[in-house]
């Protein structure tokens, strides 16, 4: 006992109507961006965060001291 075709295809049609063709397509579009981007982020290293400058560096002070 599970969802057959025929059921699925009636689940299919009813939800058709319900959105358009045009809202459809959106949303798969936009789920399958999201699952791009998910992808996409669990498949990068983790070391990109310590590569980042601190905040508040000591950079930005002493290139403004310069300008004096």
């Amino acid at each position: 006992m599970g969802i057959g075709v025929w059921e699925l295809l009636l689940l299919f049609m009813i939800v058709l109507v319900i959105f358009g063709t045009k809202r459809l397509r959106n949303i798969g579009g936009d789920l399958g961006g999201a699952i791009k981007s998910f992808r996409g982020a669990m498949s990068e290293p983790e070391d990109k965060t310590e590569s980042k400058p601190a905040a508040g560096g000591g950079d930005a002070a002493a290139e403004s001291k310069d300008k004096d």
